[in-house]
């Protein structure tokens, strides 16, 4: 058996497969099953390079040939496109007068054409159309004075003739200065019916609030006569406005819903910055204690004005008082001392091109000692004091050219060198922020620019090392009529200011009786 089956091998002959009796190679083909099929095909159809890319490869064969698959698509789609003729959607409408009127009777149309009764209405040959519109007797307009604009232009624009647009500024112009009228104003304005056909309106009356204290009138005693004036003064109560409350979790939110202005809310927080730290220093027991300046009309209309004492009682920790006072608007505390401000960082708004120290000098050509700071500016640029102080010196200084030497606090000194133009002379006050002069290139300079300098007890120092911190104190006096002044306003009460004014005996005289027609326009109580 062995050696039978190694000649068989031998002689290449196929291996049988046992119990079956027959080749290998004779065995039936099985069938493909379809999922091998289908993805044969889909690769196969992946493989196609059916629509190429027209824009790479311009001019190849495989170009040529995405060439025409467009040019086959584009015949089969103008092949089938569709066909613009007519559809008949409903049968012709007959020739027929008659049936053309009951066609027209059911259209939608204006009430003069039908649209009431849905027959036929319109106009026959007996309707005469008018000659002209009627026009309304009287036209009544609200015209609004924009930012920049004049009250003639506002007064034309609404429709009054220029004649009568420059008189009425004129009459106004007496009462009150135009440039005053704040924008925004509001003119309520009637005018008659035109003399002729294409005329100008004439004006009948004319109104508004040219303050809050004053409203002036314009009209005609008669139908042609001339314009006349009329003021009506308002009476005016300016007590102010307290507003007191417990901080709670958020002062800002408990000031506003307790009825303070936004604005008041904003400057009471900034005022109160100054003097504690409003994260730390404030509790939610605390009380704030603000008084704004408020004005009520007698006709019924308010007007909250700024901020003019901020408060805040701490309980053992001490309360915080503060009130405006002053030309300037500044706070001050109850011992008459002003609120905290830090001095300008730089006279000029330009960077810094030269450091303070040991350097070349541009002009001499060797080292010696920068004692100040240079300023990036162009010619003509306002130069400002850095703090309060007093012009101890004013003209030419030798290598600084035209300079201005100030005298501060504490024995500070300091000086602004190669000015073109001088601002203030030797002994005046300045303030800070004040210009003092313009930038230039007088003296060893090579260019405008501007060189400042500090002297601390006749020493010069960097000035990018001192930082100014102002406060004002009050003198005797007027620290007298400042606490007098703060006594008054502490004595106001907590919304006093909210109630209505009671109406005098001339303002009820003077009230035009309420007409019957007049109170069908108030709403009516809802029960």
């Amino acid at each position: 058996m062995v050696d039978l089956s190694i000649e068989r091998k031998a002689k290449g002959e196929k291996k049988v497969v046992a119990g079956l009796g027959g080749d290998a190679s004779n065995e039936p083909a099985r069938p493909e099953s379809f999922r091998a099929v289908k993805d044969r095909l889909y690769s196969r159809i992946e493989g196609l390079d059916i629509a190429p890319d027209l824009g790479a490869d311009i001019g190849s064969r495989r170009w040529f040939r995405g060439l025409g698959t467009f040019v086959g698509l584009s015949v089969v789609a103008l092949a089938f496109w569709p066909d613009f003729a007519p559809l008949e959607a409903a049968p012709p409408l007959p020739d027929d007068q008659q049936v053309r009127s009951e066609y027209r009777s059911q259209m939608i149309m204006p009430l003069g054409l039908g649209a009431d009764t849905g027959r036929r209405m319109g106009p026959t040959a007996l309707v005469r159309p008018l000659a002209e519109a009627p026009e309304r007797p009287q036209m009544q307009m609200l015209a609004t004075l924009g930012r920049g604009d004049s009250l003639d232009r506002t007064l034309r624009r609404a429709g009054i003739g220029s004649a009568e647009a420059d008189e009425v500024a004129s009459l106004i112009g007496r009462a009150v200065p135009l440039d005053e009228l704040d924008p925004g104003t509001q003119i309520d304005i009637t005018l008659g019916r035109r003399p002729a056909p294409g005329a100008t309106r004439p004006l009948e009356r004319l109104s508004f609030r040219a303050r809050f204290d004053l409203e002036l009138k314009v009209d005609r005693m008669d139908g042609d006569g001339p314009l006349s004036l009329t003021r009506r003064i308002i009476r005016v109560d300016e007590t102010p406005l307290r507003i007191r409350g417990t901080v709670g979790d958020s002062l800002y939110r408990s000031a506003r819903a307790a009825g303070a202005p936004a604005s008041a809310v904003q400057a009471y927080l900034k005022a109160l910055g100054t003097q504690v730290n409003l994260q730390r220093d404030v509790r939610a027991t605390d009380t704030f204690d603000m008084i704004v300046s408020h004005r009520r009309a007698a006709t019924g209309e308010r007007q909250a004005g700024q901020l003019l004492f901020a408060g805040l009682e701490r309980g053992s920790r001490g309360s915080v008082q503060l009130m405006r006072w002053g030309s300037d608007g500044d706070f001050f505390d109850a011992d008459g001392t002003g609120e905290e401000k830090g001095g300008l960082v730089a006279p000029v708004p330009g960077s810094m091109s030269s450091r303070y120290g040991m350097r070349r000098h541009p002009v001499l050509g060797y080292r010696r000692m920068h004692a100040g700071v240079d300023f990036r500016a162009r010619h003509g640029t306002p130069i400002v004091a850095v703090t309060d102080g007093r012009v101890t010196g004013a003209g030419r200084m030798g290598g600084c050219g035209n300079a201005v030497r100030l005298r501060h606090a504490n024995g500070i000194d300091t000086r602004y060198c190669h000015m073109s133009r001088i601002a203030v002379r030797r002994g005046a006050s300045v303030r800070r922020g004040q210009v003092i002069g313009y930038v230039g290139s007088t003296g060893l300079s090579t260019g405008p620019h501007l060189h400042y300098e500090m002297y601390r007890g006749g020493k010069h120092v960097n000035p990018a090392s001192v930082s100014f911190v102002t406060r004002k104190q009050l003198s005797r006096e007027e620290l007298t009529r400042f606490r007098d002044a703060l006594g008054t306003l502490r004595d106001v009460e907590e919304g006093a200011a909210l109630a209505d004014l009671t109406p005098t005996a001339d303002e009820v005289a003077s009230e035009e009786p309420e007409r019957e027609i007049d109170k069908l326009d108030k709403p009516r109580p809802v029960g």
